[in-house]
């Protein structure tokens, strides 16, 4: 009797420190959250990547404070030209040593460009001479130069050599891949669907950006349509994580802690975050464009194809809404774009009718708090460590 009452309580004391090693590694646990196969891969401090954006709505000071501040600071390259890439590189380099990324558009020229005639020009500029009138704006020739080719700009990209470089809708060739690896740069391609995430992968990118159809900007589909390719994130994150070995990075609709949190739940290695910090005071968006992205009707949004002639998630608008059944009549990529440019829908470009503009944003705006983005990553690491 005395012997099974000694097993007794050495069983209820192994049970009592098993419950304490139990509880101090889901202790331990708690403080990890920041270490992941991204975070390891990069040797940054915290798994959260800023998007990278185009437009020219990138600047040096949001990538180099992300950067500084433990994330992955980004620069949407897509229109600059080879010598415009090496000089912002070397004035990023000038204000950390930290990892940063530079991404550009594999596929940057819409195969409808050579069947996009005269005649459906006229057509266009007919759908668009309302618009041009009311702003007093002449109808303007057909654009002709069509701004700088991929091909061009990554010979830039491996002259400056960034610890990262990210690209959208398609895959480089494989032995552009194969360059980057000799040159120590780490790649990521963006896939907007399993099939795509596959596809990377098996062309030996180091990670993956898993992006859903939350995301604010365009939609970088490559396999198929972008219409065809609209998959909810947190449908997205765990089919493409269980589908794939490599680094997950989770995309769209995240803004705070509980979305950093569910996409690493879900399997994600690290959160690609945009609109968040597109309303930052340190991004080249204009002020409008940020105080917009507070305003309570930053909840709507929409897809559109009106601004680029791709399909866009942006702020509804008077022009959205107007047109929003006429996708088929814009022009190719970048056709549309520059088209646009003359009735000035840019943000940076003037304070023209906002009825007119494309303020890009994602379906995440009406959670937005924070407008400076060192306090912004402060706020999110600090949230992460409360919720584990």
């Amino acid at each position: 009797m005395q012997r099974r009452n000694v097993i007794k309580t050495l069983s209820v004391s192994a049970l009592g420190a098993n419950i304490d090693t139990l509880k101090g590694t889901a202790k331990n646990d708690k403080k990890m959250w920041n270490k992941t196969r991204f975070t390891d891969l990069l040797g940054i401090s915290y798994p959260i990547v800023q998007g990278p954006f185009g437009g020219g709505l990138s600047s040096v000071e949001l990538t180099t404070t992300v950067a500084n501040a433990g994330g992955l600071g980004s620069f949407g390259m897509q229109p600059y030209t080879p010598e415009q890439i090496i000089e912002t590189a070397t004035t990023i380099r000038k204000q950390t040593n930290k990892p940063f990324n530079l991404n550009l558009w594999v596929n940057d020229r819409d195969a409808r460009l050579a069947d996009f005639d005269d005649n459906d020009y006229k057509t266009l500029t007919a759908l668009f001479k309302p618009y041009f009138d009311e702003l007093g704006l002449p109808i303007p020739e057909r654009p002709q130069n069509l701004g700088p080719k991929y091909e061009d700009q990554l010979q830039a990209i491996f002259e400056v050599k960034p610890a990262v470089f990210s690209f959208v809708y398609g895959i480089p060739l494989a032995n552009d891949l194969e360059k980057c690896r000799r040159l120590g740069i780490k790649t990521v391609g963006t896939a907007t669907t399993v099939d795509e995430a596959i596809a990377l992968e098996k062309a030996g990118v180091d990670a993956i950006v898993a992006t859903g159809m939350e995301a604010g900007g365009h939609r970088v589909s490559f396999l198929r349509s972008a219409e065809d390719s609209l998959t909810g994130l947190f449908a997205l994150i765990p089919q493409v994580a269980d589908a794939v070995k490599i680094p997950v990075i989770a995309a769209g609709g995240i803004a705070d802690a509980r979305g950093i949190k569910a996409a690493l739940t879900l399997g994600a290695d690290a959160v690609q975050i945009g609109t968040a910090f597109l309303a930052t005071t340190q991004s080249n968006a204009t002020q409008d464009h940020k105080d917009r992205l507070f305003a309570p009707d930053a909840r709507y949004t929409i897809l559109t194809k009106v601004f680029t002639g791709r399909l866009s998630r942006g702020l509804k608008n008077r022009l959205t809404e107007e047109l929003k059944d006429k996708g088929h009549l814009m022009a190719p990529y970048p056709l549309q774009g520059k088209f646009m440019g003359h009735l000035k829908a840019y943000p940076a470009t003037s304070s023209s009718n906002p009825d007119f503009k494309s303020f890009w944003a994602g379906q995440s705006a009406s959670l937005l708090k924070y407008k400076d983005a060192k306090v912004l990553i402060e706020a999110l690491v600090q949230e992460m460590n409360q919720l584990g």
